[in-house]
């Protein structure tokens, strides 16, 4: 989906929203409350000067609005594959965009995540991953790795992994999967305005992904993992 036609749909109160580089950054309402917007577009890929972008922005709506909620909109092909990002250190620059959604969250900024188009490896790890909820559009392609890719790199057969894709979403791209792993807190169909109100009006619990993708089926081991860690006991099969 077009940024433009999203933006008016999800804010039919106004928004401030531009774009420099394929990058998103602005402001807009929704029923009175500011929210702070900043994401990218054009599957554009997440090199160190984007990373630093949206960084500086959400850096600046900690620092002159505080409190003030995020809504990151994602639309990435992915980290930039590129040997003069890899030798600037493009993973510290993906490490510190992550570390300063944190720093919102910390500083209670609700981080809502939206892929209304494209969310691909570690351009969606340091943002949609990183929000306290993401969310998508039902059209919206969303995975680690690609299955041809993902053979090449395991070196196992791209007919397994297609095989295997059909019964297991770890495997599989789509937001229906991401969903029930738990990656995804919902998918938006219907009236974006309605679902954006829902969100912001939803209180912060917590990473509940690993309990959601147990409760959908889609991760069946995480959280009994994660409670046997935390009690010090033993992990109870099913």
């Amino acid at each position: 989906m077009d940024w433009k036609k999203l933006a008016d749909t999800l804010f039919p109160q106004g928004h401030t929203i531009v774009e420099k580089n394929e990058f998103l950054s602005g402001g807009a309402q929704v029923e009175g409350q500011s929210v702070a917007v900043i994401g990218t577009t054009g599957h554009t890929p997440i090199g160190v000067e984007i990373a630093l972008a949206q960084a500086q922005a959400i850096l600046r709506t900690v620092r002159d609005f505080p409190g003030r909620p995020i809504l990151m909109l994602i639309d990435t092909q992915g980290q930039r594959l590129r040997h003069r990002d890899e030798m600037l250190g493009i993973n510290s620059y993906m490490a510190h965009l992550g570390k300063c959604v944190d720093l919102a969250r910390r500083k209670g900024h609700k981080i809502i995540g939206l892929v209304y188009d494209q969310a691909l490896s570690g351009g969606f790890i340091t943002s949609g991953l990183m929000a306290d909820a993401c969310h998508a559009l039902p059209d919206a392609t969303i995975r680690v790795m690609g299955l041809p890719a993902m053979a090449r790199i395991t070196k196992v057969p791209e007919e397994v992994l297609t095989e295997l894709a059909q019964s297991n979403p770890v495997f599989a791209p789509g937001p229906e999967n991401y969903l029930r792993m738990g990656g995804l807190e919902s998918i938006w169909n219907g009236d974006l305005a309605e679902h954006l109100r829902t969100a912001l009006a939803q209180p912060v619990a917590g990473d509940q992904r690993s309990a959601l993708g147990l409760q959908r089926g889609g991760r069946r081991w995480a959280q009994p993992v994660i409670d046997a860690v935390l009690s010090g006991g033993h992990v109870q099969r099913a």
